[in-house]
């Protein structure tokens, strides 16, 4: 890459050097580091003064000054003279004493609590033809939970001309899962885009893409690598549309979980890392028809969407998928009804747990698939925990801190009257994911799962 060094106090040198490369690269575009050389005269912020700078440093730059350089260059040239100076200045002053006097004269804001809400989320507009389910719908067509998902990404792109996949490797190999395999060929490389192992920079360039009415699906390789591009989501994308009206129109694609011996940095459930965070939007899937549903749903959304996808379920759950596209409703959880003794209140893989475990165990219970964890369904929650008065609230992740614990405590609080048991949780030992498939199914809760429900069913 080019790169263009100048002085970065000496003005003329910064303007005709800018306008220089502005008409090369409108001529012949390409990437330029452009470096301005320049140094700050006062603290970071106004209280932190300067003292840990040394003093030869201030001495030095100060005779650099570009305001008093420039002056004095223009008065040796006969441009200014003490007469526009003190002119220049009285306007500046007056001018911003208008603005100070504009600001001091406005009433202070009165918090509302209604529209503070509203600002958290951009409105979402669902074209006449496409409007949102409750449920996916039911087909006698059979895909797996990874081909629902390349067939949802595969349509919102069909149907969104301005819409741009970003992430590693995800153009012509396909990305590490295969879910884009053939898309460059059908879609373009200006559309399907390899990007360097910069997480901060593919979710910073999908939130700039969204400031310019462009969308953006951004995959992460692996759930995990998202620490690496924390701060766009959670001071970019979160707070875009409450801090200035502006939608961050961006799907965060998280290959997540465990039960793949992939170790601790490629098996971590990250969803509880996002969850404390105003602004963002949280969907988990554990089907392939709610997984087709709610991405195409998430593209539509012009707000920030984390979207896990459970690796070992990509290949090993199979399930209805309606061929057209169809959108499924955020926030509405899908209960399977086997009884009346107790609810599990669960999601991603632990739907499918809790599942085998009825089944097996031949239990009277209900489970509550949640779907969505930013919103959940808090209606449809407090009404099996009524049906059923005994609730396990269960989670792949570690407990400590978890989604789980935060839904327990809100049971406890609003459903307290219609339990008959202390509210239960389950989740992961509180440490990191072992690589050994004997320590990794040991630190996940399903072994302990069975023993759990009959304390629960038996209090």
């Amino acid at each position: 890459m080019e790169t263009v060094q100048v002085d970065g106090n000496n003005i003329l040198e910064v303007y005709h050097t800018a306008m220089h490369w502005a008409e090369e690269l409108r001529n012949n575009p390409r990437p330029i580091i452009f470096e301005a050389l320049t140094f700050r005269m006062r603290g970071h912020e106004e209280a932190s003064g300067v003292k840990y700078v040394p003093t030869h440093l201030f001495e030095e730059w100060g005779k650099k000054d570009p305001l008093i350089n420039y002056e004095s260059y223009l008065r040796e040239l006969g441009i200014l003279t003490d007469a526009i100076v003190d002119q220049y200045k009285k306007e500046f002053l007056a001018e911003i004493e208008a603005g100070l006097e504009a600001t001091f004269a406005e009433e202070e804001v009165v918090p509302d609590l209604a529209e503070e809400m509203d600002d958290m989320y951009a409105p979402v507009e669902f074209a006449d033809d496409f409007q949102c389910l409750q449920s996916a719908p039911e087909s006698d067509r059979e895909l797996r939970l990874v081909d629902a998902i390349k067939e949802g990404l595969e349509q919102s792109m069909e149907r969104h001309d301005n819409l741009v996949i970003m992430g590693q490797d995800v153009a012509e190999y396909g990305g590490v899962f295969k879910i884009t395999e053939g898309f460059v060929e059908k879609f373009g490389k200006g559309r399907v885009r390899n990007t360097p192992i910069t997480e901060s920079s593919i979710l910073g360039a999908g939130y700039g893409l969204s400031i310019v009415k462009q969308k953006a699906v951004v995959e992460m390789q692996f759930a995990d690598f998202v620490t690496c591009g924390y701060n766009q989501i959670v001071n970019n994308l979160a707070k875009s549309h409450y801090r200035w009206g502006q939608p961050a129109d961006v799907v965060v694609r998280m290959p997540t979980g465990a039960g793949v011996q992939a170790g601790p940095f490629h098996s971590q459930s990250t969803e509880a890392w996002f969850y404390h965070v105003p602004g963002l939007k949280i969907y988990y899937p554990s089907t392939p028809g709610d997984a087709k549903g709610l991405l195409m749903r998430a593209i539509e959304d012009p707000n920030p969407v984390l979207f896990f996808e459970h690796k070992l379920l990509y290949r090993s759950v199979s399930g209805g998928v309606a061929a057209a596209p169809y959108l499924v409703e955020e926030g509405k959880a899908a209960v399977h009804n086997h009884g009346d003794d107790f609810c599990i209140i669960t999601y991603g893989w632990g739907v499918h747990k809790a599942l085998d475990c009825i089944k097996e165990h031949k239990l009277n219970g209900r489970i509550v698939d949640l779907r969505t964890l930013l919103p959940w369904d808090k209606e449809e929650v407090a009404a099996q925990v009524k049906a059923t008065g005994k609730v396990l609230v269960l989670t792949e992740d570690t407990i400590t801190g978890s989604i789980a614990s935060d839904i327990a405590a809100w049971i406890s609080e609003h459903c307290f009257q219609d339990l008959d048991a202390p509210v239960q949780r389950l989740g992961s030992l509180d440490t990191p994911v072992p690589l050994a498939k004997t320590l990794e199914d040991h630190f996940l809760p399903w072994d302990r799962l069975p023993m759990a429900l009959k304390s629960l069913i038996e209090y």
